[in-house]
Order: structure tokens, then C-alpha cells, then sequence
């Protein structure tokens, strides 16, 4: 199996390397991309050197996968170059999520849209990702109406800047600012730019992936998406309205049931989710269920997964993994 890693040298190419040691992902051999002033560098996978090359390089060499985590322009510039020679890509940006033609896809929630012609595949948000793993069976069991959701997300997310920014305000050394504001001792309800609607793109990309891999475009949602001075992982609050009526203890046993899904939920003895235990792990953390009384068949989820793993870089390599077990690629 050739696999291509453009963006190797970032956060998150780093840690898709990290899930491809882990799994022992059968990489026959490893093509490492990254700009063109980076092109030269050596790194190290699966204990061995590897040249890193340019994506140009990497074309012409047609890889069986392609793993994009490079930026929404890169993807967009190269992505069909890939996939006109044959190569599966599998994309972590946003540049493809909204595009009908291409599959958004959560393994366990929706693998039945890929097939052998599918050969580029959308990685959703890391927010949306570890939402709709809880949130659908909770909907193919009671049907979803309604969701209000806030997440509490880490400086990872932005990437290696901001998560120095963080570190410097930390140690008191001035530096470059990956956001407008100090992020330490801060928070702030600012993720991805501001739109024409009074929503951040962020939050967008909640509303309109959870609908695309729900396919349930009928789910009226907001969002509010608030930056906080973590690195383990991301936290939402999510209020569910749903259709049908329901018992708490069956949320707890579907939950439960779920495969990449943890239920912590015992707030009496301080169990519940939180970053700091998430960081490092690709499953899903689902605490504090209760009913919400306020309205009819309301229902609260408290859900914390480290973005970097299962939020990108794991359900990425997932979907790899899928294509190789269904003999697709």
C-alpha cells in the first residue's frame, strides 16, 4: 500500500503518522509532502527515514492514498490531480465537505456512502466529528429536531501557532499572535472568520456537516463556537430537542453500545468528560446526560474527544482502513 501524506510536517500530519504506526497500517511505502522549502528534510515512519518530497513529486508517483492535511487550498490545487491517476484522497480541509458530489464521512456513522469511485473523500470538522458519533443513533432511534450546541474548543485545533501562543503567554514571553486576543486565563467566542450571517465559518461547518452525514437537512441548528486555553481537546455542550419521547437510561444504553463512544456519567462522584483525560485517545467521551425540562423530549450531552486524534487524523485513517478491509483501494 503507498500512502501520501501532504502536510506531513504539521500538527496534524504529524499525528496521522502517529495512527498509522499505531494501527500498523500495512504502508508499503511512505511519500511525505510538504512545501517546497521543506522538500529535501528527512522525517521518520515506522522506523525509517523518508525524503520529503513535493506534491507535484508525489503525483506522478500515484499513490493507492492520498491524506490531505495541508489547508483548503492545497486541497483544492491538487486533490483531482490525485484522484484522475487513481488515488483515493482522503481530505481533512474544509475544501470539499460541502461539495454534494463527495462523501463527508464518520466511519461508523455513514461508511456506506464510499464505494470504488468516490476517490475523493471529505474529512469533516473536528467539532462535527465527535458530535454525530453520539448524536446518531440518539436520531435513528428518536429522530433530532432541534440542537443548540457551544464548544469549548482547544488552541490545537488552530495549529502549532497558536498553540506557541499559548505556551508563550504561559511563560511570559512576547510572540507571534495566531489570535486577536491572549488566549491564556481567556476565552473567546471567536473560531473561523465572521460571516455576512453574524455566525464564524466554525460554526457553520457544525450546521451544515451534521446535516449532510445525518442527511437530514431538515435539523435546525446553531451553534456558537468559544476558543479556550487547552491543548487536549475539544468540549461541546449540546442541547438535543428531539421527536420522539424517550427514557434517560436507554440514552445511557445506546450510548453505551456505541461503538468508539465512552459514556463518563456519574457527576455525583465528579466522573464526567473533560480534555485533559481525552488527550491522547481516539474515542468519543460522552457525560452529564440528563433531560432538559424546558422543552418537550429535550435532552442534554456533554461530549469531549481530543480533535486531533479522532477529531482529524484517526477518522481519517478510518476511513483508510475502510477502504482497505472492503477491497476498494
Amino acid at each position: 500500500m503507498v500512502i501520501a501524506l501532504i502536510g506531513a510536517t504539521g500538527l496534524v500530519g504529524r499525528v496521522m503518522m502517529k495512527v498509522l504506526e499505531e494501527r500498523r497500517f500495512p504502508v508499503s511505502s511512505f511519500i511525505p509532502c510538504a512545501s517546497a522549502r521543506s522538500a529535501g528534510r528527512k522525517l521518520e515512519f515506522n522506523g525509517a527515514e523518508h525524503t520529503i518530497v513535493t506534491v507535484e513529486e508525489a503525483i506522478e508517483a500515484r499513490p493507492d492514498i492520498a491524506l490531505f492535511s495541508a489547508g483548503a487550498a492545497t486541497s483544492r490545487q491538487y486533490a483531482r490531480s490525485f484522484a484522475e491517476r487513481g488515488t483515493f484522497v482522503i481530505d481533512n480541509s474544509s475544501a470539499w465537505r460541502n461539495d454534494p458530489s463527495v462523501p463527508l464521512v464518520v466511519p461508523e456513522v455513514n461508511a456506506h456512502t464510499l464505494n470504488a469511485n468516490t476517490k475523493i473523500i471529505a474529512n469533516p470538522n473536528c467539532s462535527t466529528i465527535q458530535m454525530v458519533l453520539p448524536l446518531a443513533p440518539i436520531h435513528k432511534r428518536y429522530g433530532i429536531r432541534r440542537l443548540v450546541i457551544a464548544t469549548y474548543q482547544s488552541v490545537t485545533g488552530t495549529g502549532v501557532k497558536a498553540v506557541q501562543q499559548l505556551e508563550n503567554e504561559r511563560a511570559g514571553i512576547k510572540g507571534e499572535m495566531a489570535y486577536p486576543h491572549p488566549i491564556d486565563l481567556n476565552c473567546f467566542p471567536h473560531g473561523g472568520d465572521f460571516l455576512e450571517n453574524g455566525y464564524t465559518a466554525e460554526e457553520m461547518k457544525l450546521v451544515n456537516e451534521t446535516r449532510k452525514i445525518l442527511d437530514s437537512p431538515e435539523i435546525q441548528i446553531t451553534a456558537t463556537v468559544v476558543r479556550i486555553p487547552v491543548a487536549g481537546g475539544h468540549s461541546e455542550a449540546v442541547n438535543i430537542e428531539l421527536d420522539n419521547d424517550f427514557h434517560i437510561d436507554e440514552i445511557r444504553q445506546l450510548l453505551h453500545k456505541t461503538p468508539g463512544v465512552v459514556v463518563q456519567d456519574d457527576p455525583i462522584n465528579n466522573i464526567y468528560p473533560m480534555p485533559k483525560q481525552a488527550a491522547g485517545h481516539d474515542e468519543v467521551f460522552v457525560g452529564r446526560i440528563r433531560r432538559d425540562h424546558s422543552v418537550n423530549f429535550g435532552l442534554d450531552l456533554w461530549i469531549v474527544a481530543d480533535n486531533l486524534r479522532k477529531g482529524a487524523a484517526t477518522n481519517a485513517i478510518q476511513i483508510a482502513q475502510h477502504l482497505l478491509d472492503n477491497k476498494l483501494v
